[in-house]
């Protein structure tokens, strides 16, 4: 009987602990989207544009999307300097940042507005050089521009980073049907846990 009587006991912890988590859960959920609905743009030394993926010498319709914001950021002259990230893709001609300066030149931006990297793989790697490059040319403050489910990251790294920075996401994105926002917002909660224990994000 005593048996009988702790059953009842441990499974209300078990349900109070699964209700904390799903509140947690839905607490990162809801701050994820929540940065990611906020513009911050004002004057900086530098526009920060994340990579993603590039076919070729073209970008993907997400990273277009990306470019396309830090060039109006630019042409509002929130910045004198476009600074794009990205490495070479597997078996790819062209990294990520190569194939934005590229847009941008043909879009009528100054080569000397330009500044790119070209090793960086992962969203810690494209800040870790943009933060390099800044140094290096004397640049302190900047906005990054990412998709609106990408930027509490971004922003979180930055921070991690001692890069000041505010964001700035697309005010269109690629990531349109529920399933594919969805997932993109599942695997930035699941990005923001493992960021915690490790640091390759």
């Amino acid at each position: 009987m005593a048996r009988l009587k702790r059953r009842p006991g441990r499974w209300r912890w078990l349900w109070r602990l699964l209700l904390l988590a799903m509140l947690w859960l839905a607490g990162v959920a809801a701050w994820i989207v929540w940065v990611g609905q906020r513009d911050q743009a004002q004057p900086a030394d530098a526009i920060i544009v994340l990579g993603a993926a590039a076919y070729d010498a073209r970008p993907s319709p997400v990273f277009e999307e990306r470019i396309r914001h830090g060039l109006a950021l630019y042409r509002q002259g929130y910045a004198p300097v476009l600074l794009f990230t990205g490495g070479y893709g597997t078996g790819a001609r062209f990294s990520e940042s190569q194939v934005a300066r590229r847009y941008a030149l043909r879009q009528g931006i100054p080569e000397s507005a330009i500044l790119i990297e070209t090793t960086s793989r992962t969203t810690r790697q494209n800040l870790q050089e943009a933060r390099r490059l800044m140094r290096e040319h004397g640049l302190h403050r900047a906005i990054v521009v990412s998709d609106p489910l990408h930027m509490a990251r971004a922003l979180r790294l930055c921070r991690e980073l001692g890069i000041e920075a505010v964001g700035s996401p697309t005010p269109s994105t690629r990531f349109r049907t529920i399933q594919t926002q969805w997932r993109f917002l599942l695997q930035e909660v699941y990005f923001f846990h493992r960021d915690l224990v490790v640091h390759t994000g």
